[in-house]
C-alpha cells in the first residue's frame, strides 16, 4: 500500500512537471491572410499545448486590424511594420500601440508588363504605388540603388519622400494613390509602366515576389520588418511574450524560409 502511494504521488508530480506553463489562456490576433495568417497557424499547435489558445482573425486591408486592436477585439496584431505604425500613431493620437516583437521582412517588388528592369523604363513613364508615405523612402531605395532617380547629398533614402528626388532623368512619374490591396489588379491590368506590390498582397494574387518583379528590394537590414503590435504595456504579458518567442523559434523560422522561399524573410537576431 506504501509502495502504491509512493507512486501514485511520483506520477501526480510528474503531471505536474509537465503541465502547460501556462493557465489555459486565448489569444486573438488579426492578421493579413498571406503570410501572417499562415504563420500564425504554424504557431498554434505549438502554443496550444503551453496553454494559449490562438485565434486568427483575417484581414484583407490595412486599417481594420488596427481599429480592432484599439477597440480591445484584438489583443495583437500582425501585418505592418515599424514606419507604417508610426504614420498610424500620428493620424490617431487615441491610439496606444508598440511593438511587441519584430517577425519577418516581406521585401517589396516592382512589377512590369512592359519592361525587364528599371533602366528600360520610359521617359515620362509612370510608376504606381501605394497610398503611403511610410513605403515612399523604401520605394525609392530601390529606384536610388538602380541609379533611376537620385535624391539630395546626405538624405536619408527611408525618410526620404517622392517631392525630395533631386534626379529623375527619364522623367517619371510616381503616382501614390492606390490602396495596398489594390495594386496586384493593377499590375495584372497593365495600368503603369511599373507597379510596387507587397510581397503579401504578391502571393495572395498568385504571384513570385522574388522571380516576378523587375527590381526587389533589399532585406539585410531592412526596416521594415513586420511587428506583432499591441497595446502599451501589453508587450510585457506572458502570453504576448511566448508568441512572440515562438514566432521566431527554428520551427517557425524553417517553415517560413521553405514555405516562401525567399518572398518572406524571417528577421535575424
Amino acid at each position: 500500500m506504501a509502495k502504491t502511494t509512493i507512486l501514485t504521488a511520483a506520477l501526480l508530480a510528474s503531471t505536474l512537471l509537465a503541465a502547460p506553463a501556462f493557465a489555459q489562456t486565448k489569444l486573438v490576433v488579426g492578421a493579413s491572410y498571406v503570410p501572417h495568417a499562415e504563420i500564425l497557424e504554424q504557431a498554434a499547435p505549438i502554443l496550444a499545448k503551453e496553454g494559449i489558445e490562438l485565434e486568427i482573425i483575417p484581414f484583407q486591408d490595412y486599417i481594420l486590424p488596427n481599429t480592432a486592436l484599439a477597440s480591445g477585439e484584438l489583443d495583437a496584431n500582425y501585418f505592418q511594420h515599424v514606419p507604417y505604425l508610426n504614420e498610424v500613431l500620428k493620424d490617431n493620437p487615441d491610439y496606444h500601440f508598440v511593438s511587441a516583437g519584430a517577425i519577418h521582412v516581406e521585401p517589396i517588388g516592382l512589377y512590369s508588363k512592359r519592361w525587364d528592369s528599371l533602366q528600360d523604363l520610359p521617359d515620362n513613364g509612370e510608376v504606381i504605388l501605394r497610398d503611403s508615405v511610410a513605403e515612399e523612402g523604401r520605394i525609392l531605395a530601390i529606384f536610388v540603388r538602380e541609379g533611376v532617380v537620385t535624391l539630395p547629398e546626405g538624405k536619408d533614402v527611408y525618410t526620404a519622400r517622392v517631392s525630395d528626388i533631386a534626379g529623375n532623368p527619364k522623367n517619371l512619374t510616381f503616382k501614390a494613390d492606390v490602396e495596398a490591396a489594390l495594386l496586384a489588379q493593377v499590375y495584372l491590368n497593365d495600368e503603369a509602366d511599373a507597379v510596387v506590390i507587397n510581397a503579401n498582397y504578391a502571393l495572395d494574387a498568385g504571384l513570385n515576389p522574388v522571380t516576378d518583379p523587375i527590381a526587389v528590394e533589399s532585406a539585410e537590414n531592412n526596416p521594415y520588418a513586420n511587428i506583432i503590435t499591441v497595446r502599451e504595456g501589453d508587450e510585457t504579458r506572458p502570453e504576448i511574450v511566448r508568441l512572440v518567442e515562438v514566432l521566431k523559434s527554428e520551427p517557425i523560422r524553417k517553415f517560413i524560409e521553405e514555405k516562401y522561399k525567399g518572398a518572406v524573410v524571417p528577421v535575424a537576431e
